[in-house]
């Protein structure tokens, strides 16, 4: 399995990571992971590649400059360029190592399953001899699209002096690496997306054929339980990347300021904001600063301990090609209060049933709905319940890895029959 970064606790990326590599393990596969920084924690069993980069972008030590001596070949030196020019370079540069690092041991495997890095490099593998399936899990066109309706085309800020910024422009440079995605992924022998929002989205901005792309729901893991502790009254959870436009927090912020002025509440972030960022900006300008806390760092089980003690959660997102979080707090029995947007509603199921179900970036309407459900305990009860039914009926890491292993058998055997 290939991974070009693979953060441990959020984003979902390391999480997909170590549960499918556990049960592809459990049902007796040889897995290696081969993977940039941030590097996964994994299960017992699975073996971990690391295929180091610059760590340009390294927390508290973002868009860095590594010294000289740093310098190891010349794709680190596309790497520093490419990251001074204001592009992301990690799922190229990546590429072109993992590729070098595979022709040494082409011998030792069936088949490389990438997750998501999608760069044209990569294409070179099935040269080496070996069959190249990926998990693609939404398109990020989507993400530049809502960062893009954000931004603003130039401001002036204040430094040691008055300088002029251009946003927009800053967005479309960053996200160049689409151009590579976007040129790779027809080409891919085999797609697997996480929901059928998604496949309609793979195929409409990735140009996939979509007989080329098979749907495998992701799972939960069983720790994710609902907690022995009484539920905080009052508390509301949010999980998500707190300054990124595409999660919808301003949104949930906003609905929470309004929430506030006649209810006794606490908003809880699982996050780290960025220093002097939007959101830190919006909690100041709402006055709503000693009514919002940051949650992050957690251990699994803290993590878990912290879903089943709000008396709801928020998923405000403006676009998921899943939304991992949002079926762990249905099985923690967290009752939910969600966006209509990308695969949220495959996930949560009929509106009202486990969560209920609004309109994205509609203020009025999240904030409607969240004082709705806070003045419903039965409600709120029977919807965690419903929850957790659904999760344990649909959303199983050892059924992922079934049919994971499925689809790469089908593509080991249909490579093996062309090279015949």
């Amino acid at each position: 399995m290939l991974s070009y970064r693979s953060k441990p606790h959020v984003g979902g990326q390391g999480i997909y990571i170590r549960r499918l590599t556990r049960e592809l393990a459990a049902l007796g596969h040889t897995v290696e992971v081969f993977s940039g920084q941030p590097y996964p924690e994994l299960d017992e069993g699975v073996r971990l590649t690391k295929v180091p980069s610059l760590d340009l972008y390294r927390p508290g030590d973002e868009f860095r400059n590594p010294r000289p001596s740093e310098f190891r070949d010349l794709v680190d030196v596309e790497e520093w360029l490419t990251m001074r020019s204001g592009a992301f370079p990690e799922p190229v540069t990546f590429s072109k190592r993992v590729v070098k690092l595979l022709a040494e041991r082409r011998d030792e495997f069936d088949v490389v399953f990438d997750n998501q890095t999608l760069a044209t490099p990569l294409l070179g593998i099935e040269k080496l001899g070996l069959p190249l399936a990926t998990t693609i899990h939404h398109p990020i066109t989507m993400d530049r699209r809502i960062e893009l309706a954000a931004a603003v085309w130039a401001k002036r800020k204040q430094g040691s002096k008055w300088r002029f910024e251009l946003p927009k422009i800053g967005v479309w440079r960053w996200y160049s690496f689409l151009n590579q995605q976007k040129r790779a992924a027809p080409r891919l022998r085999r797609v697997i997306v996480p929901s059928e929002s998604s496949k309609r989205d793979v195929v409409r901005e990735f140009k996939v054929d979509p007989a080329r792309i098979e749907t495998i729901l992701l799972g939960v893991d069983e720790r994710f339980a609902p907690s022995a502790a009484p539920r905080v009254p009052g508390r509301i959870l949010a999980m998500a990347s707190a300054d990124a436009p595409l999660k919808g927090i301003s949104v949930l912020l906003e609905a929470f300021a309004k929430l506030v002025v006649e209810r006794d509440l606490e908003l809880v972030l699982v996050t780290k904001p960025k220093e002097g960022g939007v959101t830190e900006k919006l909690i100041d300008k709402l006055g709503i600063a000693g009514r919002v806390s940051f949650a992050n760092g957690l251990t699994d089980d803290e993590l878990v301990a912290l879903m089943g003690s709000a008396e709801l959660a928020c998923v405000p997102s403006l676009y998921e090609g899943f939304s991992l979080p949002t079926a762990e707090l249905m099985a923690c029995e967290t009752p939910l209060v969600v966006s209509r947007a990308g695969a949220i509603p495959e996930v949560v199921g009929p509106d009202g049933e486990c969560a209920d179900v609004v309109e994205p970036g509609d203020v009025g309407a999240l904030t409607t709905a969240l004082a709705a459900l806070l003045d419903d305990p039965e409600r709120r009860a029977a919807m965690g319940a419903a929850g957790r039914r659904r999760v344990k009926e649909l959303f199983s890491w050892s059924a992922v890895a079934e049919s994971t292993a499925a689809v790469l058998e089908d593509v080991i055997a249909e490579y093996k029959a062309e090279k015949a």
